[in-house]
């Protein structure tokens, strides 16, 4: 029986694109973005938290957001993506699910590829959003927006897309 000590490191990757479309709202790290479109989505729409989501549970080797919340249920029809990410969140502190281990998040990075609008000035409450949810602090966390230079999808302004990296460190040993 071999066993991890609480040295172990958890590397998580996410991806995640929505469609934009007008008269929608965009919601951004759980933050809502004036602006005349919106991402067409099953729930809210939050492309960053679905992919911190999916970056979260594959670190933990938890399979992805897709399989915990399925857009083919109704009950997360429209749903707070916010919702989402606590519940990722409880998932790594759950004992059964990780085989006896719990993990903490390190840190938190984020990418949003957006042609507009421009993110700067949400930048910091996205940041204290996310952080709050997951319970550590807004130092931990970095949200970066970038434009395609109106190249791509992104850049003809058809949608958003957003990479999420994290690292989590496992709380006290266990059973591999």
């Amino acid at each position: 029986m071999s066993w991890l000590y609480s040295s172990s490191v958890r590397v998580g990757n996410g991806y995640d694109v929505h469609a934009l479309k007008e008269g929608l709202p965009m919601w951004l790290c759980g933050v809502n973005i004036p602006s005349e479109k919106g991402f067409v989505a099953h729930s809210d729409g939050d492309v960053a938290i679905h992919a911190l989501c999916d970056a979260l549970l594959g670190a933990a080797a938890l399979g992805d957001i897709g399989q915990h919340f399925p857009d083919s249920d109704p009950k997360y029809k429209g749903i707070d993506s916010k919702k989402l990410l606590a519940e990722v969140v409880s998932f790594l502190g759950d004992r059964k699910l990780n085989k006896g281990g719990r993990y903490a998040i390190e840190n938190v990075d984020i990418t949003i590829a957006l042609q507009e609008p421009k993110l700067r000035p949400y930048i910091d409450r996205m940041r204290e959003t996310l952080a709050g949810i997951m319970r550590i602090d807004k130092s931990q966390v970095s949200v970066k927006a970038t434009t395609t230079e109106h190249l791509g999808f992104v850049g003809r302004g058809e949608g958003c897309e957003v990479w999420a990296s994290v690292m989590l460190k496992a709380k006290g040993a266990r059973k591999k």
